[in-house]
């Protein structure tokens, strides 16, 4: 039965935010020197024509969500096309309910239909699906947002029976030879009971960052931030390294893991992770790594929590047994982690854990994290180097869905300036300090933005569809 809460969405306005690197990130085989950041407001309409508005936006990291040789502006003017596609249809998307369902259903009725239209429109290369879920996610956010909005109520406190008509058996399905069972199941019952406001937070160390002085170039920055990993590890407190490995050069990769897991021992961080980003073809590669450090660095070895996407991401198209490397480490799906059923299959092929993304939709990484805690598999929630707004539906999902340790977040890192405004709000947020990132200041309804607070100029839309 329709609920006097449902929501459908009337109108949208999006903005296009550009933002340099103050150092290069390094994604696979490419590199990120700028990144543009869409920006929604998303007008919404509940059962008694009470309007309400919702603000969501995401990064669009071409090189993260379309590896390829193409060039990097034809891919970059895709996305932001297909971003303003998608607000046209947002707007008139005539579908009511609680968040979840209508996401859920423009997600699975829609998209795949825009995506297909707009690649034969398009011709050569096609976007990819995670491409397109990118483009997606910052209105799947914003209706999250705009349906706390017009409650009055955190977003977090509506996943549950008084506000959602479908229960999770509606959408998931579990896994063969399992117990599990969604039935009169939703998402809040797998959801943290009570918030904690700080999480530990994950430190990058990408594959062009320097490690020491010997390092520098003479080309870093000198605009008063660390350069240096023992010197952001000293400032900030770190605890938590996630280390970017190149996944097709061995002894690099190898040399890699020791330089940055000495440098780790020698200032008391206490865990690390290795990340390949969807190079790696055999595992054998990563098998014969762990083994070497388990062997000649036992320390080091103690300190891997887990080992994150080493294998292409198209699960369905490269389904390579992992077992014997989730034996060794727990392994996470980043990249393949599209939606449930690509959790479901990874799981079938040895997969361990989840790495969510808010930038893969709010309502897919909510209904993923229910899959995957049901049948026993264990939660990151990993960063897209989200800065400003997109920071905060981040760090919220990592609070509320229980991860095996903390967050990600490195927007600090490559663009600190470019939240300077959101800074001044939730200054725990934008500035890691004992190696933590402090979410107090969230407060209010939606995703707590407290928007109205915060001093930054838009600039003219790109689409306005109110």
């Amino acid at each position: 039965m329709p609920k006097p809460t449902d929501i459908r969405p009337v109108g949208a306005t999006l903005y296009f935010l550009p933002i340099k690197t103050r150092v290069p990130l390094k994604f696979g085989p490419e590199i990120t020197t700028s990144v543009t950041c869409a920006r929604v407001k998303l007008t919404v309409a509940d059962r008694a024509g009470k309007i309400g508005e919702g603000w969501g936006e995401t990064p669009l990291s071409v090189q993260w969500v379309w590896p390829s040789t193409l060039g990097y502006e034809v891919r970059h003017a895709a996305l932001r096309a297909f971003t303003e596609l998608l607000a046209k249809e947002w707007a008139k998307f005539d579908s009511s309910g609680h968040p979840i369902e209508v996401g859920h259903d423009f997600e699975e009725h829609v998209l795949p239909t825009l995506l297909k239209a707009f690649n034969e429109s398009r011709g050569g290369e096609p976007m990819p699906w995670l491409a397109a879920l990118v483009c997606c996610s910052l209105f799947d956010l914003a209706l999250h947002d705009a349906f706390g909005q017009l409650l009055g109520r955190p977003v977090y406190e509506t996943y549950g029976q008084e506000f959602m008509i479908r229960d999770l058996a509606s959408y998931l399905t579990r896994a063969d030879g399992t117990a599990v069972s969604f039935a009169s199941k939703f998402p809040s019952d797998f959801l943290v009971a009570r918030r904690g406001n700080e999480l530990r937070a994950w430190h990058l160390v990408g594959g062009l960052d320097p490690l020491k002085k010997r390092d520098l170039t003479g080309t870093e920055p000198a605009d008063g931030y660390p350069v240096i990993l023992s010197d952001w590890i000293s400032r900030d407190g770190l605890t938590c390294l996630k280390i970017k490995l190149r996944g097709n050069d061995p002894i690099w990769d190898y040399e890699r893991l020791v330089a940055v897991g000495e440098i780790a021992v020698g200032h008391d961080v206490e865990w690390l992770t290795a990340d390949f980003n969807c190079t790696v073809s055999d595992p054998a590669y990563v098998n014969e790594m762990l083994d070497r450090l388990r062997d000649e660095h036992p320390r080091l070895y103690g300190m891997i929590l887990y080992v994150e996407q080493p294998f292409p991401y198209e699960l369905e198209h490269h389904r390579i047994d992992v077992h014997s490397v989730s034996a060794r480490k727990p392994l996470f799906l980043d990249e393949s982690a599209h939606d449930w059923r690509m959790i479901k299959l990874g799981r079938e092929l040895g997969w361990t854990g989840v790495a969510l993304k808010t930038c893969k939709t709010q309502t897919g990484a909510l209904l993923s994290a229910c899959w995957a805690k049901a049948h026993g598999m264990t939660l990151m929630v990993q960063d897209l180097t989200n800065p400003m707004l997109a920071q905060i539906p981040h760090t919220l999902l990592a609070a509320h869905v229980g991860t095996i340790m903390g967050v990600e977040t490195n927007a600090m890192q490559f663009y600190p300036d470019a939240s300077a405004a959101e800074t001044a709000i939730h200054p725990g947020l934008y500035q890691r300090q004992r190696g933590k990132v402090n979410l107090s200041t969230l407060t209010g309804p939606g995703f707590g933005y407290r928007l109205a607070e915060i001093q930054r100029p838009l600039p003219d839309p790109a689409i306005d569809c109110q």
